[in-house]
């Protein structure tokens, strides 16, 4: 993928904001951004940004989930593993998903 020098400043930022820069392989054409337990992927929006693909996850045994509703309750699902949707991981995730879109804004 090639990034422009606007858009690597911008991952560079996020580094400074404890973001990490990880890869997902069966989403390579991305760039993945990570933060404790919460992950989103990148995708390039015109040469001056980012956008937010999807919607941030949860990581379930390294990996993004998605978040389901069953009888019992919320989980956040990956392949056969799932961890219970908790009222601290749903605020881990909301917290992570407004970090990353401020940071994502364009910097005056």
């Amino acid at each position: 993928m090639d990034l422009t020098a606007h858009q690597i400043s911008i991952l560079e930022r996020l580094q400074q904001r404890g973001f990490q820069t990880v890869a997902f392989p069966l989403y390579a054409e991305y760039v993945g951004v990570r933060k404790g337990n919460c992950a989103a992927l990148l995708v390039p929006a015109g040469p001056n940004g980012f956008t937010v693909f999807g919607e941030p996850a949860y990581l379930v045994g390294g990996s993004l989930s998605v978040r389901i509703l069953r009888s019992d309750g919320h989980y956040f699902v990956r392949k056969g593993d799932q961890v219970e949707a908790t009222p601290e991981r749903v605020s881990e995730l909301e917290s992570f998903a407004a970090e990353l879109a401020a940071s994502l804004l364009p910097v005056a």
